[in-house]
């Protein structure tokens, strides 16, 4: 029976160590196949990504991109999530689009973190103060509970209004604030980097969310020439997602520099290897993300 889930009820049966351990379990399962179709209009995007995962299930997932949106008071992306069952490929479940993008996003985000950030992180820096930056902010005290954010954004006034948390202040200076930072997590739309290696040190994470085009960037290529680099999915960033794909084609990087993805977890290589070593992960989502997230989201709900 196909189930329908209500996000403001089902988000009290969630919880991040759930989702995590959810989507380690999926990279023990046999590879995903993973399909994702892109149109695009000037600055508006669709999105149609598709995955099925043996003995999980499949998903269909459409995303539409329209920045103007912001302007409108509505929300930039939009879209629908369907979860089909593995042996009969009957509709189980219609899950909330923005559910699942919220969940997917930073569970991929926290999982890496967890792996490759110093365990005494405190400071976080969000570059950015949209809805994936405040939704960060949730997920990263659930793994560091003593945590400290700052946000810089190009608009200040959007980043002061995030002050209204305790735990949050604003900066207009991303330089300062970029070296005090243990942890850096940018969730823009940036088409040209915001982030400088040289105002790197020691012992860093940098976890990149927004860069889901080819055009677009959030760091610069002497931040990834510094770091170690980690991606969720060689196959949905390499090719497609201009913060690995344009160092790879100019010769700043090569694919080789990518040291492992969500898949290597089991064997131990998804992980930082001194407390020195500045960690980049590089979070592209992918359908088989979207996958396990929902199926995890779904199951939560039916046990609820």
């Amino acid at each position: 029976m196909t189930i329908e889930i209500v996000p403001k009820d089902a988000e009290a049966h969630l919880t991040w160590p759930g989702l995590m351990a959810a989507i380690e379990a999926g990279h023990r399962l046999p590879r995903a196949e993973i399909a994702d179709l892109f149109l695009y209009r000037g600055k508006d995007t669709i999105l149609d990504r598709a995955a099925w995962i043996d003995g999980l299930g499949s998903l269909v997932k459409v995303a539409t991109i329209h920045p103007g949106n912001a302007a409108l008071g509505k929300p930039t992306v939009n879209g629908a999530v369907n979860l089909f069952d593995d042996k009969t490929g009957e509709l189980n479940a219609l899950v909330d689009f923005h559910l699942v993008t919220k969940w997917k996003t930073a569970g991929d985000s926290l999982l890496s973190a967890s792996k490759l950030a110093r365990k005494d992180s405190r400071n976080i820096l969000l570059v950015g103060a949209g809805t994936v930056a405040k939704s960060m902010i949730h997920a990263y005290s659930s793994l560091f509970p003593d945590a400290r954010f700052t946000v810089w954004n190009r608009s200040p006034a959007a980043a002061f209004a995030m002050t209204a948390d305790p735990r949050v202040s604003a900066t207009e200076d991303p330089a300062s604030a970029v070296g005090k930072a243990d942890i850096v997590c940018t969730a823009t739309m940036s088409t040209t980097p915001l982030i400088k290696g040289a105002w790197l040190r020691a012992g860093q994470h940098l976890d990149l969310i927004g860069a889901y085009r080819p055009d677009m960037r959030e760091v610069d290529d002497d931040a990834l020439r510094r770091a170690a680099i980690f991606v969720d999915a060689r196959a949905t960033t390499m090719h497609h997602i201009g913060e690995i794909k344009d160092p790879i084609a100019r010769g700043i990087i090569t694919a080789a520099d990518i040291i492992a993805d969500f898949y290597d977890i089991a064997v131990g290589t998804y992980a930082r290897t001194s407390d020195d070593q500045i960690t980049v992960a590089k979070n592209g989502g992918g359908a088989h993300l979207d996958l396990m997230t929902a199926t995890y989201i779904a199951q939560a709900w039916r046990t609820r």
